[in-house]
């Protein structure tokens, strides 16, 4: 079980543990990284990817129940004439700010958490080979209890940066990111089960994520712990 550090409400199934239940596996790191990339290999090997970004803007819709106390903490300004949120502007505040990042991850978590918790519940009685997890916060969003191993996607600064701007994003805007972000590898690399560079070759990263899900998968035929 990966190790059960992080904020919010502990995370679990009943029973976690149980055979009947899919291998759930943590995919975390810095942005421009590779999760996704990972994420999408791993779908292809049979997995349910659940992405706590894609949930995250899922509970941040019009008429979502969080809307109310993000308005409340950051004003009408992060809103758009038609009560949408805006993200852009939101973006702009909490990764200039970490109080305020903080703030919005109180109000925004806990309505994740409980997609993810219905989601994992649909694997298992899908009867999913595994589910995967991706998140940035996974720890700090309460999510690594769920976890049976969680993986660290690292990569170096200048491949970051690469990969980053070849996404088209604004220069100013990345390096905002970047800064918010900190010492994000370092934190969670004694959380990790197992801790994967994706600077070489996309090919090797991948080899090695199947290699690790091959591992994990036989520890968990076998009973034995991650």
């Amino acid at each position: 079980m990966a190790d059960p550090r992080g904020a919010g409400a502990p995370m679990s199934l009943t029973g976690r543990g149980a055979a009947a239940l899919p291998l759930c596996i943590g995919l975390t790191g810095p942005i421009g990284c590779g999760k996704s990339t990972l994420a999408r290999h791993l779908a292809t090997r049979g997995g349910v990817v659940i992405d706590a970004d894609d949930l995250a803007r899922a509970v941040t819709v019009p008429g979502a129940a969080t809307l109310p106390a993000i308005r409340a903490r950051f004003g009408d300004g992060v809103f758009g004439a038609d009560g949408t949120l805006d993200r852009a502007a939101l973006a702009a505040v909490v990764f200039a700010d970490p109080g305020a990042l903080r703030d919005l991850e109180a109000i925004v978590h806990p309505a994740v958490r409980q997609r993810v918790m219905a989601a994992l519940e649909a694997a298992a009685a899908a009867r999913a080979a595994f589910v995967v997890i991706e998140a940035i916060k996974l720890v700090e969003g309460g999510l690594a209890t769920a976890c049976d191993e969680v993986w660290l996607v690292v990569c170096d600064r200048a491949t970051q940066r690469s990969r980053l701007g070849a996404r088209g994003g604004d220069i100013v805007d990345t390096e905002r990111r970047l800064a918010a972000q900190g010492d994000l590898a370092e934190r969670l690399a004694g959380i990790a089960t197992r801790v994967m560079r994706s600077e070489g070759p996309l090919g090797a990263t991948l080899a090695a994520a199947d290699a690790a899900l091959d591992a994990a998968l036989d520890r968990r035929h076998e009973g034995r712990p991650a």
